[in-house]
């Protein structure tokens, strides 16, 4: 069996496995826009939904080499709004690696859709990290800070609020000059919905119902935030990966740190960790929303990179673990 036999009927998106920075496979499947028959490219823009959190939490690190920041700085002393009822001592580390217990305004341990939020609060207004505060800020903490690891979306809007707090601009302009562009990833952005740039797919949703599939505009933020909502390419994903373990976008020892498990044993900084065996770990980011499923991993021992999107939200999850069987056997 060959990598395409795996592709199942009516994937859309793209896929991408390179070895030792050879080509194994690459294609793409399916229509970036559905009802004019637009086909997805290899060069489309895909939304990648929480991927993005992998970006800045290297703007963090980078800040944190550069001496603007430190792992044990208080979001007291960065953030100037009123926290409220959120820990003031609640600290980058802790941020990064998903123990702050801050409030999650999105919290996947009991909400299964991520369009719930936009039932009485319009998605249309959440085009800076900023606009999503009303969605958490009058929420208590949902445990004590540091007490455990806790996926929360909330630590990285705030972490994206600290990049412009730090450098003076927003967290996507500061992620494209420091990130995107020296990684000559030049198809990659937070780009609003109803300012879409060419090459973008739309992503759609089935509507059970209906039988037909809707795009999800109404379904997710407009623009991306601190929590994710990047668009990208599968190529732009290979650039990322090369510089970033290379040492271009950080020093190898902060690598380390970001690759090392972080009070979990599933987490690094802002990026997840698969388990091979006692000591060893190989990275991947992923994100999912409404229409969006992105996975992207890395074999550090054998330089395989595997990367799957679709705008379909078909599952990539099972597609990288057949990936992964079939370069094993």
């Amino acid at each position: 069996m060959e990598i395409k036999d795996l592709i199942y009927e009516n994937f859309n998106g793209c896929i991408s496995v390179r070895k030792n920075g050879n080509i194994i496979f690459q294609n793409a499947y399916g229509y970036s826009d559905l009802p004019n028959k637009i086909k997805n490219e290899l060069d489309t823009k895909f939304a990648t939904a929480s991927a993005g959190k992998v970006f800045v939490a290297v703007g963090i690190l980078q800040l944190i080499e550069r001496g603007k920041l430190n792992f044990n700085d208080c979001i007291c002393d960065i953030l100037d709004f009123d926290l409220k009822n959120i820990d003031p001592t609640i600290t980058i580390r802790q941020l990064l690696n998903h123990t702050s217990g801050i409030p999650d305004y999105f919290d996947e341990s009991i909400m299964e859709d991520y369009d719930e939020l936009w039932i009485d609060y319009p998605n249309y207004k959440i085009r800076t990290s900023e606009d999503l505060l009303p969605l958490f800020i009058d929420k208590p903490m949902m445990y004590p800070a540091g007490e455990r690891f806790q996926y929360n979306n909330t630590g990285f809007v705030v972490l994206g609020l600290i990049i412009e707090k730090t450098v003076g601009i927003p967290f996507d302009e500061y992620l494209k000059e420091f990130i995107f562009e020296p990684c000559n990833m030049l198809n990659t952005g937070y780009y609003e919905l109803d300012r879409l740039p060419s090459k973008c797919a739309n992503s759609y949703i089935f509507d059970n119902n209906r039988k037909e599939f809707y795009t999800n505009i109404y379904s997710v933020d407009v623009k991306g935030t601190g929590a994710g909502g990047a668009f990208t390419t599968v190529f732009d994903v290979e650039f990322f990966w090369d510089c970033l373990l290379n040492g271009k976008l950080i020093s190898n020892e902060m690598l380390d740190k970001m690759l090392s498990v972080q009070n979990s044993e599933f987490y690094g900084y802002g990026i997840w960790l698969d388990k091979v065996n006692d000591g060893k770990y190989f990275p991947h980011f992923e994100g999912c929303d409404p229409g969006v499923s992105f996975i992207s991993s890395y074999n550090t021992e054998e330089n395989i990179s595997i990367t799957l999107v679709s705008n379909f939200q078909d599952d990539v999850w099972k597609l990288r673990q057949g990936i992964q069987n079939q370069l094993k056997d």
